[in-house]
């Protein structure tokens, strides 16, 4: 399944719900989430990824308190 995941660090406040339920974000040097592998954007990160982990894109989405993911079927 291809899927894009977004991410908005202009948003992101750095709770970090995403990290414990999609192990491709991680905690950037500045303390907010990063996506591993995505092309960026100005604050906006995004990735487009081939594989059978929407389910952990969904959940990390669904867990930002701050809405700044969000993850699109293609």
């Amino acid at each position: 399944m291809t899927y894009t995941i977004t991410l908005d660090r202009e948003a992101c406040d750095g709770v970090f719900a995403c990290l414990v339920r999609d192990d491709r974000f991680e905690e950037a040097e500045d303390g907010l989430a990063t996506l591993d592998g995505a092309e960026r954007d100005g604050t906006t990160e995004r990735v487009t990824v081939d594989d059978d982990r929407l389910a952990d894109a969904a959940q990390a989405a669904a867990a930002c308190p701050v809405d700044a993911i969000s993850v699109e079927e293609r």
